[in-house]
């Protein structure tokens, strides 16, 4: 799939397909061809958190955007499947930074509303669809409301879940295919946002040990998992306890593959 929308179509077909879609989030080359090489893979999504931590920056648009765009850029050309990009809050232009990460290959991303005001976080959501429009692809927008992010401790979950179906709906409309609510983990609250957006509507992330198996996600009607900055902890928790073992006295692992 050379031809961008055509890879757009098809990530925007995999996400109302009746088999929930698996993103696993990649940081830089290798990770990323290793990924798409994995049987069953079907699309790429990257990590800003991940893509700062290589370069050594915090995440929150800490890394310039310039360096962020090129190695999403390189991740796009290395493989040969869709990849949506996390585009943070936007960098303060979201749908110029669509038009610049279309430029380099992608179909899809991840817009942050940091809880701004519902008119500005419509607005910024309806900027990024008319990028993707500009361009003539259906850029599949993973608007994410940090409703249950920004929470305050002890805030009311029933008021909480109402707030995030309230943004979800305001994005919808707005033209955002599907909505992503981070830290909703919760079987109960998740079919209350399901049934508030509807069915293949809502996106979540897969928090060691505290998320639903991915099967339990898709029978309630979840459109998509990702793993975000996690999959990276996985590799270097395997890399720190490689050096564990070495420093030790011992050999690195049997079972390592040649993956690259």
């Amino acid at each position: 799939m050379t031809d961008l929308a055509t890879r757009a179509r098809t990530l925007l077909d995999l996400h109302t397909a009746p088999e929930i879609l698996v993103l696993t989030n990649v940081w830089d080359v290798v990770s990323a061809q290793v990924v798409a090489a994995t049987e069953g893979v079907r699309a790429l999504a990257t990590a800003s958190h991940g893509i700062a931590a290589t370069f050594g920056y915090e995440d929150g648009e800490n890394i310039p955007l310039d360096l962020h765009l090129d190695m999403v850029g390189r991740i796009a050309a290395a493989v040969d499947l869709p990849v949506s990009m996390d585009m943070e809050a936007g960098y303060g232009d979201a749908g110029e930074t669509t038009r610049r990460a279309i430029g380099k290959g992608v179909v899809g991303g991840n817009l942050e509303d940091q809880m701004k005001p519902l008119d500005d976080a419509v607005a910024a959501v309806e900027a990024v669809v008319r990028a993707g429009r500009d361009a003539g692809i259906d850029f599949v927008l993973n608007a994410r409301t940090d409703v249950f992010v920004r929470a305050a401790q002890g805030a009311d979950r029933g008021e909480l879940v109402a707030e995030a179906i309230r943004r979800g709906r305001a994005f919808l409309e707005a033209g955002a295919p599907v909505v992503f609510v981070p830290r909703l983990v919760d079987r109960d609250e998740i079919a209350q946002v399901v049934e508030g957006l509807g069915r293949n509507k809502l996106t979540l992330i897969s928090p060691p040990g505290a998320a639903l198996p991915a099967r339990e996600m898709q029978e309630l009607g979840v459109a998509r998992v990702s793993t975000g900055p996690f999959t990276q902890r996985v590799a270097l928790t395997a890399l720190q306890d490689a050096v564990v073992d070495m420093v030790g006295g011992g050999v690195l692992p049997p079972g390592t593959r040649a993956l690259n």
